[in-house]
C-alpha cells in the first residue's frame, strides 16, 4: 500500500515534514517516544520533471490542457504511469504553474518573450488523486502572478494535502522513522549553490538523507553548462546524496560523482505549455535500503517515457515500450549517445 503523507511542521528552514502514518499536522513525529523502526526495509521514490497543469494565461480552447482538465477525469493525465506512482512510497514532481481562482494580473517580466501559466485551484487534484506525495514550487513560473498567485498555489496544494517545497521551505518524507529531506531551490547561477549548501547543512540536523531538486539552466540544450556541473558537484560534496535538475525542458544526462547520482535535467513530464514539446522524458526511480535506521544502500533506475502519446500533446505521459527507443534514452542518459531520440 502506498504511504500517504501528513503535513508536519519542522524546526528549521520553514520546513515541512511528511511522516508515514502518525502524528497530527503541526506536531513533531512521535513526541516523547522513539519512532518504531523495522530492522530492514526499503524506501521507493519516483521523481519526474516539469509538470505544467495549465495553459498560457489560463486560456481554454479546443485541444488545450485546460479543455482536457475540464472534460476529462483527473485520472486521465497520469493514467499510463499510475501503476508506477501507486506502487512506490513517494512520488515527487516539479509543478510549474500558478493555481488560482482569482483574476490576478500577470507579473511584469520586462521586454522580450515571456509566458504566464495559471489554472484553477482544482487542478491540484490531478496530483493528489494520482499518487503524487510532494511538489516543488521552486521554479520560475509559480511567481507568474506575483505573491498572491504563489500564495493561492500553496493554499490549493495544502487543501489537497500535498506538501510543497520552495526556496525557503524543505519537505521531509518519513517512513519507519527514517527521514528524507527534499531541498527544492532555484539554481540560476553558480553562486546560488551557496544558499543550497546552507540548506543541506540545516536539513542534515533533521533528516537521515538529503536530496536536492533544483531549477535552473539553459532551455532546450541537452548538455549542462560547465558552471552547473561545478555547482551540482559542490552540492554533492556538501552532503547531498542525490542531486536532480529541472528547467531545460529537455533531458540532460546522469552522472555519478563520488558515489552521488546527479541528473542535470529530468525534462518535461505532463506539460500543458506546449502542443509539441520534445517527446522524451523519464521517471527517475530511487530505492533506498535502510537497516536499523541507517542507510545501507542506494540504487537508481531510469524509466524512459514519452511526454505525450498522441500526434500532438495529449497531456498523457507513458512509458516507452519500443525497445530501440527505450535504449536510445538510456544510452543518452548514461552519456553514450548525443541525443535521447
Amino acid at each position: 500500500m502506498k504511504i500517504k503523507p501528513l503535513l508536519l511542521a519542522a524546526l528549521l528552514c520553514a520546513a515541512l515534514c511528511v511522516p508515514a502514518g502518525a502524528a497530527s499536522p503541526g506536531q513533531p513525529p512521535d513526541a516523547g517516544e522513539p519512532a518504531a523502526e523495522s530492522a530492514a526495509f526499503t524506501i521507493d521514490l519516483s521523481i519526474v520533471g516539469d509538470c505544467l497543469l495549465a495553459t498560457y494565461k489560463g486560456q481554454r480552447y479546443a485541444g488545450s490542457f485546460s479543455e482536457y482538465a475540464a472534460s476529462q477525469p483527473s485520472s486521465y493525465f497520469f493514467e499510463k504511469v499510475q501503476h508506477i506512482f501507486s506502487a512506490d512510497d513517494f512520488t515527487l514532481v516539479n509543478l510549474e504553474n500558478v493555481l488560482t481562482d482569482r483574476p490576478l494580473a500577470e507579473k511584469d517580466k520586462g521586454e522580450g518573450a515571456a509566458y504566464w501559466f495559471k489554472a484553477p485551484a482544482a487542478n491540484a487534484e490531478i496530483l493528489s488523486e494520482n499518487s503524487v506525495e510532494a511538489v516543488s514550487l521552486a521554479n520560475n513560473h509559480t511567481g507568474d502572478y506575483g505573491p498572491g498567485g504563489f500564495a493561492d498555489t500553496a493554499a490549493a496544494l495544502e487543501a489537497a494535502a500535498l506538501p510543497y517545497g520552495a526556496n525557503d521551505r524543505t519537505v521531509y518524507l518519513e517512513k519507519n522513522g527514517f527521514t528524507i529531506a527534499v531541498i527544492c531551490h532555484g539554481l540560476w547561477n553558480e553562486g546560488q549553490a551557496s544558499q543550497i549548501v546552507r540548506r543541506i547543512e540545516e536539513a542534515s540536523a533533521l533528516s537521515d538523507y538529503q536530496m536536492v531538486l533544483y531549477h535552473g539552466g539553459t532551455e532546450g540544450v541537452h548538455q549542462p553548462e560547465p558552471w552547473r556541473v561545478r555547482a551540482s558537484r559542490r552540492l554533492a560534496d556538501a552532503g547531498a546524496e542525490l542531486v536532480l535538475g529541472c528547467h531545460p525542458h529537455v533531458l540532460q544526462p546522469e552522472e555519478v560523482y563520488n558515489g552521488v547520482p546527479i541528473v542535470y535535467s529530468l525534462g518535461n513530464f505532463c506539460y500543458g505549455g506546449n502542443r509539441s514539446p520534445e517527446n522524451r522524458t523519464i521517471i527517475y526511480k530511487v530505492l533506498l535500503s535502510v537497516e536499523d535506521g541507517v542507510l545501507t544502500g542506494q540504487t537508481t533506475q531510469i524509466i524512459p517515457c514519452y511526454v505525450y502519446t498522441g500526434s500532438t500533446n495529449n497531456w498523457q505521459p507513458a512509458p516507452i515500450t519500443d525497445e530501440a527507443e527505450r535504449q536510445q534514452v538510456l544510452d543518452f542518459m548514461r552519456g553514450a549517445a548525443e541525443l535521447p531520440f
